[in-house]
């Protein structure tokens, strides 16, 4: 809390200090203030709970100055599942979690605080928030960047250690591109991360990566490769040597498009890093270090039939290096439009099995969808029916056996808009078997959205919501089921 009153006493002499500029020429302000309260049934010690996030960033001439102050009260996981059994002071958190201050002119600028960057595909380097995993993953540094024909970045930071906040790792690296030819770009990147251990100490993970991009008529194609080498690791541990790979090509022959992909990565996985997936649902191997063990192909084929219907195929194998994990990802869609009515059918499926544990697993997914006017305005309608199978080996009744374990996950889903207003509801459920509709688990919910001004938005959720598997950037996660109430306000200014 101090801490966060220093910063606001900063704020306030740096305000007082810019007023004779603002008298002399034209300062822009311009902001963001989400505001979240949300309450829930479930037993917790506090079941209402608030958040609030106000950032501004303030421009002048090639000057800009940006904060971003944070209210959680408290702070909850981002999937809710540890509940507060007695609130206590670690679990409020009021901070100013971004600081940055820039100069920009012409080709050049620079950056001192808070950095959000990627170079390249992120395979190498991505720093960024993960909102949705709740996860600061941004640096705390020093940034430079030249933009004209040849690109030019660099930077030097620090983050805090995942296992322990009181302790910050390194960053740092170089990243450049230059067109050599009108068809073909070229860029390299040179990186070195310093991360604490366990025994007290820093490793250091150096990467290297070059990277190309030929657009030429109809065919276009992105690469690039990286090599990686993790030493001065703890307990004396041998220098580790990675690689990581993902090539991807497009060829457009109207009314067809072609697709292609390959990744392939081996001991080739750290924090600042966002590694293609190449598969339509981004679906790693395993749920967590995809860059460990994992080589896949990936095809697509878009093809406009006509003015009114068009299909896309998407399919895409995945393994492991030791070649006893597999997994295939499979998306197809057929749309139809006449006049204002869209109607369209997918189905998607994923299936992975595990030869060495006795694990497979499949989830399949049909659905529909149907677009129309009503009153005036488009009212959508979506179906889906996902259907879920698991077989892994447990011991029943002191025999060791295969169990199989399957239910179903029907879900309907409407959206619609008037005016100002957006609504929309949805019904879930979880059938052990096609019988049990009656008798089955439902998660029904309404969520409204009204835009109470030009940069103000209101939005309420009531209801419930079942929860599930949630996959971002190679990363799976399970969220907790939620029932409650939510209420938010967004005001841009």
């Amino acid at each position: 809390m101090r801490s966060a009153l220093r910063s606001l006493s900063l704020i306030c002499l740096l305000l007082l200090a810019l007023m004779p500029i603002v008298a002399q020429t034209t300062l822009q302000l311009n902001g963001l203030n989400e505001t979240q309260f949300i309450y829930r049934t479930a037993e917790d010690s506090l079941n209402a709970y608030f958040r609030d996030s106000f950032g501004f960033n303030l421009d002048y001439r090639n000057f800009s100055f940006g904060m971003k102050f944070i209210a959680e009260l408290p702070k909850y996981k981002i999937n809710q599942d540890q509940l507060i059994d007695e609130l206590s002071p670690e679990v409020l958190s009021l901070a100013w979690k971004e600081l940055y201050v820039k100069y920009e002119k012409n080709s050049f600028a620079i950056q001192g605080g808070t950095i959000s960057e990627t170079f390249g595909s992120g395979m190498n380097f991505r720093a960024w928030d993960d909102v949705e995993f709740d996860e600061d993953n941004r640096l705390d540094g020093f940034y430079l960047k030249y933009t004209d024909k040849i690109k030019l970045k660099a930077l030097y930071g620090a983050i805090k250690n995942a296992a322990d906040p009181t302790i910050w790792d390194l960053a740092y690296g170089a990243d450049a591109q230059y067109p050599v030819l009108d068809f073909l770009t070229l860029g390299g990147t040179a990186l070195a991360l310093r991360t604490h251990t366990a025994t007290g100490n820093y490793d250091q993970r150096d990467v290297f990566g070059g990277r190309l991009n030929l657009t030429r008529g109809i065919i276009e194609l992105n690469g690039e490769y990286s090599v990686s080498k993790l030493y001065k690791r703890e307990n004396a541990a041998p220098a580790l040597d990675g690689s990581g790979i993902y090539l991807n090509s497009s060829v457009n022959v109207y009314p067809v498009t072609l697709g292609l992909a390959y990744k392939r990565y081996e001991d080739f996985s750290y924090r600042l890093q966002d590694l293609p997936m190449a598969n339509y649902h981004n679906e790693p191997l395993e749920d967590t270090n995809p860059g460990i063990s994992e080589e896949g192909l990936q095809a697509s084929l878009s093809w406009n039939i006509s003015d009114q219907l068009s299909w896309t195929g998407d399919y895409a194998e995945a393994w492991n290096l030791e070649k006893f994990k597999h997994m295939n990802d499979l998306y197809t869609s057929l749309d139809y439009v006449l006049g204002d009515i869209l109607m369209g059918a997918e189905y998607s499926h994923i299936e992975k099995n595990n030869d060495d544990a006795n694990l497979w697993q499949k989830e399949l997914t049909p659905a529909v969808h149907v677009a129309f006017p009503l009153l005036g305005h488009s009212l959508t309608l979506k179906a889906e029916h996902k259907y879920l199978v698991k077989e892994k080996m447990e011991t029943v009744d002191g025999i060791y056996q295969t169990v199989a374990t399957d239910h179903w996950e029907p879900r309907l889903q409407a959206d619609y808009a008037i005016g100002k207003f957006s609504f929309s509801a949805s019904a879930q459920s979880h059938w052990e078997d096609m019988g049990a509709m009656m008798d089955s688990r439902y998660w029904t919910n309404l969520e409204t959205k009204y835009a109470a001004w030009d940069h103000t938005d209101l939005t309420l959720f009531i209801g419930k919501e079942a929860g599930g598997k949630v996959c971002r950037n190679g990363i799976c996660r399970y969220v907790a089921p939620f029932e409650g109430v939510k209420l938010e306000i967004t005001t841009r200014f």
